[in-house]
C-alpha cells in the first residue's frame, strides 16, 4: 500500500481528517473520523468523495490557505498512532484558540 494522504475539513477550530490510501491493485480506502474505511474502486473516485465532503489535501495546502480556515500548517498536524484504534481517537481535533 502506498503512503497515507492525510485529507481534513474545518468547522471553526475543529479539525476532521480523513486517510486515503492507495492499494497495490490500484483501489483506494479512505479511513473516516467515525474510524470506518471505506473502499473505493480508484484513488480517483476516492479524491472526489472526499472533495464532494469538502474535504481538502493536507499536502496540497499552504500558510494562506490554512490562513483562510483560521490555522496556521503547524497547527495541523495528522493523526498519529499504532493502528487504526490509535488513530481513531484522533481524527476530529479541537485546537485552542489563538492568543
Amino acid at each position: 500500500m502506498s503512503g497515507a494522504q492525510w485529507w481534513l475539513a474545518t468547522l471553526g477550530r475543529t479539525v476532521v481528517w480523513a486517510r486515503l490510501q492507495v492499494r497495490e491493485a490500484g483501489t483506494a480506502e479512505v479511513f473516516d473520523s467515525d474510524g470506518k474505511t471505506l473502499p473505493y474502486d480508484s484513488e480517483d473516485t476516492a479524491r472526489a468523495a472526499l472533495m464532494d465532503a469538502e474535504f481538502v489535501a493536507l499536502d496540497g495546502m499552504d500558510e494562506e490557505d490554512a490562513a483562510e480556515r483560521g490555522f496556521t500548517l503547524a497547527e495541523l498536524t495528522p493523526p498519529q498512532g499504532e493502528g487504526d484504534e490509535a488513530l481513531r481517537r484522533q481524527m476530529v481535533r479541537q485546537l485552542p484558540r489563538p492568543h
